[in-house]
């Protein structure tokens, strides 16, 4: 199986014509009947060996971090040296399963372990210097400490980005920028303010917004899905949908408990429907899936006001079941209508519709 990036390198490479790598990507498309960019490909398991060594990966991970748990056994906090051991792993793994193998499973949880190593490292380090362990110290303090930890992952993200180039990993830099922000923010706030569950909600919202734009940027430079930038652009978009999706439906209530109100419920049925507008009109799917938990919520509320009680559950999951099939096999035709209704400029920017 070959992905359009393995396509546009062989054709860089002169193994075959650029004509013949169109002809080739048509005939796929229309054997699958649907054009790539509407079904939202992007490379995750090319075969089973890859769920293999993704278990070994996780494994040795595993081994590592523990080995340097118990190294530090005798110090509060996380231990510096299970992430030294953990992030110095996933590289040298890196090296043979990204550079080499081209693995796409492993290398995201290379990527992940490489990251994840950095941050905690750098942050037990830096809970141990401050002397803050246990929750005791100053807490801005600690909130700049997160913050330095998340700027220096950052930029090790963009380290293995520049000799790996795993699409999931501008997400993981873009990610750390965004806590780093949004730390300092609090920091200078005061973690103690009364009111820091709503500001960190308000910026986490305007984060996601940010990052939706990250998105669109990767995406509108390749409208026809056909390179790395596509896959990028993909993983930026899972980032931003959960930062978007969760301030709102917390603000409306939904998170509350059951007890949200019918009025709370269908606004959130009414936020859904915007965010499948906004998922049809640039083909990610990916607000669709952040939000789905809290519209099972509303509707569930709204058959049990119904009188409903004993098949509440069941029922909503016949309607949202039934929702989203009925979406998923219309996709195509209904994000068309969506897409005409855009100005010219900016259709010509959007995935092509088939």
């Amino acid at each position: 199986m070959y992905s359009q990036e393995d396509l546009n390198s062989a054709v860089a490479a002169g193994a075959i014509s650029a004509d013949a790598a169109t002809a080739l990507r048509a005939h796929v498309a229309a054997s699958r009947d649907a054009l790539p960019a509407d079904a939202e490909h992007f490379r995750l398991i090319t075969g089973f060996n890859d769920i293999f060594v993704s278990i070994g990966v996780v494994i040795m991970l595993m081994a590592m971090g523990a080995i340097g748990d118990a190294i530090w056994s005798n110090q509060d906090g996380p231990s510096p040296v299970s992430g030294v051991l953990v992030a110095g792993t996933a590289w040298m793994l890196a090296e043979f399963f990204t550079a080499k193998r081209r693995m796409a499973l492993p290398s995201i949880l290379l990527l992940l372990g490489f990251v994840g190593g950095v941050f905690f490292g750098l942050l037990g380090l830096a809970v141990t210097i401050a002397g803050i362990d246990n929750g005791q110290g100053n807490e801005t303090l600690a909130t700049l400490l997160i913050a330095a930890s998340g700027l220096v992952t950052a930029g090790a993200a963009w380290l293995h980005w520049k000799r790996f180039m795993v699409p999931i990993t501008i997400a993981a830099g873009t990610a750390a920028i965004a806590g780093t922000v949004i730390a300092l923010i609090i920091a200078a706030i005061g973690p103690n303010n009364p009111n820091i569950e709503t500001i960190i909600l308000a910026l986490v919202f305007v984060a996601g917004l940010v990052i939706f734009a990250f998105a669109m940027r990767w995406d509108m430079s390749d409208p026809r899905r056909e390179t790395r930038r596509s896959d990028v652009a993909f993983w930026l978009h899972l980032l931003a949908a959960p930062a978007i999706a969760h301030p709102v439906f917390a603000l409306i209530g939904v998170t509350e408990g059951d007890n949200i109100g019918a009025g709370a419920a269908v606004a959130v049925l009414g936020v859904y429907i915007a965010f499948g507008l906004v998922a049809l009109a640039v083909d990610r799917r990916a607000l669709l899936v952040s939000a789905l938990a809290y519209v099972l919520i509303a509707l569930t509320f709204l058959f049990r006001e119904f009188g409903a009680v004993e098949l509440n559950f069941a029922l909503t999951a016949l309607v949202i079941g039934s929702a989203l099939l009925t979406l998923s096999a219309l996709w195509t035709s209904i994000r068309r209508n969506v897409v005409k209704g855009l100005p010219g400029d900016m259709q010509a920017r959007l995935p092509a519709t088939a």
